[in-house]
């Protein structure tokens, strides 16, 4: 199974940081199309998928959560277009 790290753009240019075992239908959460978005993300659609990393555990995820929140914003922004290729 797995679990994602992910972040979001918003569309005020922030950044979300989250975790999720279904990227796809988290995605649709965040931007209102299903029920269950947080409630930063609520006010700044739409979002858009910046990059994600996929983990064995949710254990992993939660841990490479708090290192990419720990990041500033042109760290985060520097691994997006480092790795991501959607």
């Amino acid at each position: 199974m797995g679990y994602f790290v992910y972040i979001l753009t918003c569309s005020d240019g922030s950044f979300y940081t989250g975790i999720t075992s279904n990227i796809e239908k988290r995605l649709k959460q965040h931007n209102g199309i299903l029920k269950g978005g947080s409630t930063y993300t609520r006010s700044r659609r739409p979002v858009k998928l910046k990059y994600f990393e996929k983990l064995n555990n949710k254990s992993q995820a939660l841990k490479r959560e708090a290192e990419i929140k720990k990041l500033k914003k042109t760290e985060k922004e520097k691994l997006a277009a480092s790795i991501l290729k959607i």
